[in-house]
């Protein structure tokens, strides 16, 4: 059987978020990252202190929550200009939980994002037990007048591996989060983590089905990074841990992207996050070499998204 999408989705075998920008704007964007020092419910004491056993409490290195809004799309933009020109850009709300605070202070700062030249929409990060019904109401106005993604943590679809990771938010907290977006026509995408402590590989596959399940307007899959400063790192000092070789990162996504649905874009296939943080595993820094090695599985197999 033919893969019907093969050369149609950015010369891949699965949906491109390239792809799917040029197919909405005519042309590639580019993610202005900002930090407004948000915290969060697993972090405040409001369900937990500690937060999840990954979470390093930061957006990585182009960012400074002690800068306003505007302040650090400019300094985001002469970074992405520099590089690739004058260029449209999504301003991306990433660090810890972006729908965490009064709606008058979320009002100001999403507007101001808005506002910002070059600015063709805005990607929200947050967790799906913080979108109280004003601010549900706040994401459909914005949803009215921009692009609007807004990014949920799914990480995993079981119990067992959500109380391991500390994550303070059951999976049905979850649905109901995720459903109030769906309801009002907001796009949404998921977080999977691949490697989670004690899943197996049929555990991360079945994630992606019932992700699938819920025909999700992008997923983010990654692999589980040990980041310097993290109770992740503790444990896996103490040898508490083990983590996913490269083959059996690529040949689990394969098997991943073949329950998704091809209409679902893949924004993220594998992470890159800032490697003077990362203690393992170490063959996740060289995202070519990964992103050539699914691509590769891919063809050997003669699969794709939705294939499955």
């Amino acid at each position: 059987m033919k893969n019907p999408f093969e050369f149609s989705f950015d010369n891949k075998r699965y949906h491109t978020l390239n792809y799917h920008f040029k197919t909405v704007f005519g042309k590639k964007l580019y993610k202005a990252v900002i930090d407004c020092g948000f915290t969060c419910p697993n972090i405040n004491g409001s369900k937990g202190t500690n937060g999840c056993i990954f979470c390093d409490g930061g957006s990585g290195y182009f960012t400074n929550k002690n800068f306003s809004v505007t302040e650090q799309l400019n300094l985001e933009t002469e970074r992405i200009f520099q590089k690739n020109g004058i260029v449209p850009i999504i301003a991306y709300f990433q660090a810890n939980t972006n729908t965490y605070a009064p709606v008058y202070q979320l009002r100001k700062i999403y507007t101001e994002a808005m506002e910002f030249p070059n600015v063709a929409g805005i990607s929200i990060g947050t967790r799906a037990d913080c979108l109280p019904d004003d601010v549900l109401e706040l994401l459909s106005e914005i949803n009215e007048k921009t692009y609007l993604t807004v990014e949920l943590g799914l990480q995993s679809v079981h119990e067992k591996t959500i109380a391991q990771i500390n994550r303070c938010c059951t999976h049905a907290e979850f649905l109901k989060g995720f459903q109030s977006l769906k309801s009002r026509g907001i796009r949404t995408c998921l977080h999977i983590i691949n490697g989670l402590p004690d899943e197996t590989p049929d555990m991360m596959i079945e994630t992606a089905r019932q992700a699938a399940e819920l025909s999700p307007d992008g997923v983010k899959l990654q692999m589980l990074h040990v980041i310097k400063g993290t109770r992740l790192a503790e444990m896996y000092a103490k040898g508490e841990i083990s983590l996913l070789s490269r083959d059996e990162y690529i040949d689990i996504i394969v098997r991943q992207l073949e329950k998704l649905p091809p209409t679902t874009v893949i924004e993220r296939i594998t992470g890159d996050g800032d490697k003077s943080k990362l203690i393992a595993p170490m063959w996740s820094a060289d995202k070519i070499a990964v992103l050539g090695g699914i691509d590769k599985a891919l063809a050997e197999r003669n699969t794709w998204q939705g294939h499955g």
